[in-house]
């Protein structure tokens, strides 16, 4: 061994012991003052609640993205995406990170004025005091209510009230959250499919010429996908594609 691998072996069991020995010390001090709080009545109870509420907090925060594609299009823009790319041929072109990056920024384009109005109903009123953590919540979602309500499928909505067994929607009636956002979320996903069903059209027509003009020459052996997929690529290029569908995507929305 070296002697410069010694001294750094050094160094290294010296920084263990000096943060074992800090976390130790620590660990003594809070330790007393810590169970005397839980023991202690009303504080305790205090601590308790305050535990509670950091650990829903956590919770929440660790589903963040699922919450995210619950009450958004991140959905459909990442569905439909994905399928283009499939229609094209090209199967890690652009990558799995770019598609959810494009399709992140589309869902914010289009979310932008339902997010300012939650933040200004709900958000801000409870960082200044002005309402409580309930009333925040029953404002902060009631946006994100009114832009699910307008995209929910109706039969979508029937299907999971009868699955569940409750009283079945009155026309016009709100339905309860638990029941919107599934909803929603299956709504997306058919029309997603549905849309994608129409972009992957033209290049099944590509797939279909260049195989049967492969059949008329005898080239039977010759993948048609490899003789196909510079003309899928060349026209999707000559119709500006990805700009093409993002918009027609962002308007479906508007």
């Amino acid at each position: 061994m070296t002697p410069l691998r010694k001294i750094c072996r050094i160094l290294w069991i010296a920084a263990a012991l000096v943060m074992i020995t800090g976390a130790s010390a620590a660990a003594q001090e809070t330790a007393a003052p810590l169970f005397d709080t839980f023991q202690s009545g009303p504080e305790g109870g205090g601590l308790t609640a305050r535990i509670i509420q950091i650990f829903i907090l956590v919770t929440v925060l660790s589903l963040a993205p699922g919450i995210a594609m619950m009450v958004t299009c991140l959905p459909f823009m990442i569905i439909v995406l994905s399928i283009l790319r499939q229609g094209v041929g090209l199967q890690q072109a652009p990558p799995n990170m770019l598609i959810v990056s494009v399709a992140m920024f589309l869902t914010y384009f289009v979310m932008e004025p339902v997010f300012k109005d939650a933040w200004s109903a709900g958000v801000q009123p409870l960082l200044n005091g002005e309402i409580s953590q309930s009333l925040a919540f029953e404002n902060t979602m009631t946006p994100f209510r009114n832009f699910m309500e307008s995209r929910v499928d109706d039969e979508a909505l029937f299907i999971l009230s009868d699955a569940k067994g409750d009283v079945a929607l009155k026309p016009g009636e709100a339905p309860p959250l638990s029941l919107l956002a599934p909803a929603f979320v299956l709504s997306e996903i058919q029309r997603a499919f549905e849309i994608g069903f129409a972009v992957l059209l033209p290049f099944l027509i590509i797939d279909l010429l260049v195989a049967s003009i492969l059949m008329a020459m005898g080239m039977m052996m010759v993948p048609p996908a490899i003789v196909s997929l510079p003309f899928k690529v060349a026209f999707f290029v000559l119709t500006n594609g990805w700009v093409a569908v993002s918009g027609a995507l962002v308007r479906g929305y508007s």
